[in-house]
């Protein structure tokens, strides 16, 4: 009989940090919206119960411990005061002053980029998303190589007596993290690979691709789940999807589309995480057309909007490729202000105000899809009669599914079949 007074390990409990620093190139938010932020984030990690939080002012912070002597201490007594096991710094932190601050606070320290790889390798699911985050954790890793003691500084390989002093203990550690690199960059290569061919078949169906995009925490997970009656995970969490689900769905005037619910953005993603989720990213790059999705109501939505722009910018994103942006969570703001939002989306074109958690202005952003993606394939369509016989089966079946059949009815031998298509969709037809 199992042990009845085992209980779970108690969470790890954490005290969050936003570095204030003065004249900080292109930070855009306020001190508060910022910790407020992160903390979201601290909270988006497992096992971790957040015990305490500050915005710290910073007028020239220390290249060795970030902070000033006297920041030091005033916070080591706040630490020990919440009983912190776990610091988390909303900001880069350097090597040297994680080492610094973990030894004189007594505590583990987690900077920006480490909390974001922590919460990517909990909610990584599909093979690449798992392989991209190893991959980043591992060049995150490896600047963390220091010399902390000077027990690295002993040889290995040798005595040292013949062909210089050999390697380090660092230099070992820094190769076998190269190495690693190199295997996981082979195997999401082939991974890669597969996606593609996987792209290529969806070519022939084919069905335009529309990508879901925006800052974490908008709600497209949400709103993915209300279009396409899938289960995606959607929590009112931070980055609370990171692999991209794709379904087919039919919009209501017939035509069928791939929606894709991609990973959240966020403010000063790091640059390891951009770079390993490119890939992840390509159905965005592919896309014919975005939704880009905001919580219209967060206070600094706007702030929000200008850090997707920018991270869509860096991935290479076409700025002439079509996009709605949907003003979301309209449902938690007041009466008055909803109504003016609504007139504002029907004065402002490629706008659509909605609430993808109660249904509400769904019909309309459907029908903007729908004129938007007629634009942007232009695609014309012509009508044509189709005799298949009773044995083509699964071709009438795909003439069905596609939504291009007008009208059909039995002959001998098979159907007569009237349907009004465009060139792609008759290609992939004869492809079948």
């Amino acid at each position: 009989m199992a042990d009845a007074h085992v209980t779970e390990r108690a969470p790890t409990r954490a005290f969050v940090i936003h570095p204030d620093i003065d004249g900080a190139g292109g930070n855009r938010r306020a001190a508060e919206s910022a910790l407020e932020e992160a903390v979201a984030l601290a909270e988006a990690l497992p096992g971790v119960e957040i015990v305490g939080a500050q915005a710290v002012r910073l007028r020239n912070p220390s290249p060795g411990q970030l902070f000033s002597a006297g920041k030091l201490d005033e916070m080591a007594g706040l630490l020990a005061a919440a009983e912190a096991e776990l610091v988390l710094i909303d900001g880069p932190v350097t090597p040297v002053q994680q080492r610094n601050l973990e030894k004189a606070w007594e505590v583990k320290i987690l900077d920006r980029t480490g909390l974001i790889l922590e919460i990517f390798a909990d909610r990584a699911r599909t093979r690449e998303g798992v392989l991209q985050v190893e991959l980043a954790a591992l060049s995150y890793q490896r600047t963390r190589l220091v010399r902390a003691w000077t027990h690295l500084e002993r040889q290995r390989g040798g005595l040292g007596f013949v062909g210089g002093p050999g390697e380090t203990q660092i230099e070992a550690d820094r190769r076998a993290i190269d190495e690693q690199m190199t295997r996981l960059r082979r195997q999401l290569e082939r991974v890669v690979k597969t996606r593609t061919l996987h792209r290529a078949s969806r070519a022939k169906v084919p069905y335009p691709i529309v990508a879901l995009v925006g800052y974490t925490n908008a709600g497209k997970s949400t709103l993915f789940n209300r279009l396409t009656g899938a289960e995606v995970l959607a929590k009112d969490m931070l980055f609370a999807t990171l692999d991209p689900t794709m379904r087919a769905i039919r919009l209501p005037g017939g035509r069928q589309i791939i929606l894709s619910d991609t990973v959240g953005f966020i403010s000063e993603l790091p640059t390891e995480l951009v770079a390993a989720f490119r890939a992840t990213l390509e159905e965005v790059l592919e896309a014919d057309l975005i939704l880009h999705v905001r919580d219209i109501s967060h206070p600094e939505t706007e702030e929000q909007a200008a850090d997707v722009a920018e991270i869509l910018e860096s991935l290479g994103v076409d700025e002439d490729v079509a996009l709605i942006e949907i003003w979301n969570k309209i449902d938690a703001l007041s009466p008055a202000i909803q109504q003016a939002l609504r007139r504002a989306d029907e004065r402002t074109e490629g706008v659509q105000a909605v609430s993808a958690l109660t249904g509400d202005g769904l019909d309309a952003l459907q029908g903007a899809i729908e004129s938007a993606l007629e634009q942007v394939l232009d695609e014309p369509r012509a009508a044509e009669e189709l005799r298949l016989d009773f044995s083509e089966g699964r071709r009438r079946a795909w003439l069905h599914e596609a939504g291009v059949v007008e009208a059909e009815e039995a002959a001998e031998g098979g159907h007569v079949i009237r349907v009004n298509w465009t060139a792609r969709q008759r290609a992939a037809f004869e492809a079948l």
